[in-house]
């Protein structure tokens, strides 16, 4: 999933943030740049995860995309009461800016899963929301470009302009080549265009 739509909507839809969004790969890498002034949210990639293909002759999955919004706030006091109250508050403003609303047009609306604290001292408070998406892998309409391999070799191939048949049917049998047939004699030729 890119992060950088989730970001911009963030920007857009929560006050309380106003400018003080950022995005990145992962916790660590961004703990040591989370440089916004207070109160601050961080768009992480967190995982994905796939169903079973949903075809036999082809791979249709259901791609589950997750992402957590860590917000970064002052303590206010070492057990973090101020801070609980204000994250309460926070998140009713994620659930307006993020449930419900596609990340991209391939993308069901985004559901919420969890809340987790990451981190607390003295001086701030670091809590983690995490949110979902899915998106098929594998295309609905030939006119879609591939999205697997196999579609993509598929599209490779020649389109399909007819066929010839020839029967070989097991009566009449030729008694002098095989009993009971079929003896290896085509008796019947049919052919098939699919063109106009």
């Amino acid at each position: 999933m890119k992060l950088n739509p989730i970001v911009a909507h963030l920007k857009a839809t929560c006050p309380t943030f106003a400018d003080r969004v950022a995005g990145g790969i992962d916790w660590d890498s961004v703990a040591e740049s989370a440089k916004l002034p207070m109160p601050a949210a961080y768009v992480i990639a967190a995982a994905d995860g796939a169903s079973p293909s949903k075809a036999q002759n082809v791979v249709i999955q259901d791609v589950t995309d997750q992402f957590a919004v860590v917000v970064v706030l002052d303590a206010g006091d070492e057990r973090g009461q101020e801070a609980n109250d204000q994250l309460h508050d926070l998140r009713s403003e994620l659930w307006r800016a993020l449930v419900g609303w596609s990340p991209g047009p391939e993308y069901t609306p985004i559901q919420y899963d969890k809340g987790a604290l990451v981190f607390i001292s003295r001086a701030r408070v670091i809590y983690q929301y995490l949110f979902t998406a899915e998106f098929q892998l594998g295309r609905n309409r030939p006119d879609q470009s591939p999205e697997t391999w196999q579609e993509w070799n598929l599209d490779g191939l020649p389109g399909f302009a007819g066929a010839t048949i020839n029967m070989d049917c097991i009566d009449p049998a030729d008694p002098n080549l095989k009993r009971p047939g079929p003896d290896g004699r085509i008796e019947v030729t049919f052919t098939g265009d699919v063109t106009p």
